[in-house]
C-alpha cells in the first residue's frame, strides 16, 4: 500500500482555475481502485477541498488539511489542532500595527476578516475577498484556519511572518504564496501530519510520495524521502523535493499517479 498525497494550489490545479482536471480525478480513482490509499496536502480547510474536485468526496476523504491541523483518514477526522485563543489575539496586534497588512480567522467555511481591508485582500486572494465577512471579534469558538497577508513582495511577508514568530511563539507562519501566509501551532506543519498520518496506516516509510510547489509544503518535502516538486515550484520547495516533474499545467502530478496506481515508478532512480 501507498500513501500518496499531493498540494492543490499550483501542484494540481493552476492558478484561476476552479476544479482539477478529469484526469486528476481519474488518476487519483485508479490509485485508489489499486488499493493504495490517495488524498490532498493542502493549506485549505477540509470543508473547501471537495469542490476542486467537482464534488467528489472520494478525492479528499484523506487528506492532511489546514497545513496539517486537519486530518482525515478515508473520511474520519482522526487528528484535529486549534489555535491557542491568547496566541491569536496577540497576532492580531502585531498584524494590527503592521502598515497595510491583514488577517483572516476562519469560523467554519467562513473568513472572518478581523485586522485588515477587503481591498488590499482582493488583489492578493479574490475567492476570499468576495466571502470573507468583516469582523470586530475573532471568533468564540476554537480557530482551526487563521491567514496573514500584506501587500508588497516576498521581503515584506517575510518580515511580517518573522514579527509575529518573534512575538508569539506558540505559533509558526509560513510563506504560502506571494503576500499571504498560513498560521499553524507552533512545531506543527504538513511535514508533522504526513508523518501522523503515514503511522496510522502503518505505511513503510519508502511507500509514501508527497507533490508539492510552495514554501508551506517545505515541511512534508523534507520529511518525506520520495518528495516531488512541480516544474513551477518556488526555488526553495524545488530544491527540498528529491524528484522533479512537469508543469501543473500539464497534469505532470497525475501523470506521476496514473504511473503508481500502475505499479510503475515514474521518477528517475
Amino acid at each position: 500500500m501507498r500513501l500518496i498525497l499531493t498540494d492543490i494550489d499550483s501542484t494540481i490545479l493552476p492558478w484561476g482555475q476552479a476544479e482539477v482536471s478529469d484526469r486528476m480525478r481519474a488518476a487519483f480513482h485508479a490509485a485508489l481502485d489499486a488499493g493504495h490509499v490517495v488524498g490532498v496536502a493542502s493549506g485549505r480547510s477540509h470543508t473547501w477541498l471537495p469542490r476542486f474536485f467537482g464534488g467528489d468526496d472520494a478525492c479528499c476523504a484523506t487528506a492532511v488539511a489546514t497545513n496539517g491541523q486537519e486530518i482525515y483518514c478515508r473520511g474520519e477526522l482522526v487528528c484535529e489542532k486549534a489555535l491557542p485563543a491568547e496566541a491569536l489575539e496577540d497576532m492580531r496586534r502585531v498584524v494590527r500595527a503592521w502598515p497595510h497588512a491583514g488577517m483572516l480567522c476562519f469560523e467554519g467555511s467562513t473568513p472572518l476578516l478581523v485586522e485588515g481591508s477587503v481591498e488590499e485582500l482582493a488583489p492578493i486572494f479574490p475567492g476570499y475577498a468576495k466571502t470573507c465577512v468583516p469582523s470586530t471579534d475573532t471568533p468564540a469558538t476554537p480557530v482551526i484556519k487563521a491567514n496573514v497577508f500584506v501587500p508588497g513582495d516576498v521581503t515584506e511577508q517575510r518580515y511580517l511572518a518573522e514579527a509575529i514568530m518573534a512575538e508569539v511563539p506558540a505559533l509558526d507562519v509560513d510563506l504560502a504564496r506571494p503576500s499571504f501566509s498560513n498560521v499553524m501551532p507552533h512545531g506543527w506543519n504538513k511535514g508533522t501530519a504526513v508523518e501522523f498520518l503515514r503511522d496510522r496506516l502503518g505505511v513503510a516509510p519508502d511507500e509514501v510520495f508527497v507533490f508539492g510547489d510552495a514554501d508551506n509544503d517545505l515541511p512534508m518535502l523534507r520529511a518525506v524521502k520520495n518528495s516531488v516538486a512541480v516544474a513551477n515550484a518556488t526555488p526553495e520547495a524545488a530544491a527540498a523535493a528529491r524528484w522533479h516533474i512537469g508543469d501543473v499545467r500539464d497534469d505532470a502530478v497525475a501523470q506521476a499517479i496514473e504511473a503508481l496506481a500502475r505499479e510503475e515508478f515514474p521518477f528517475g532512480r
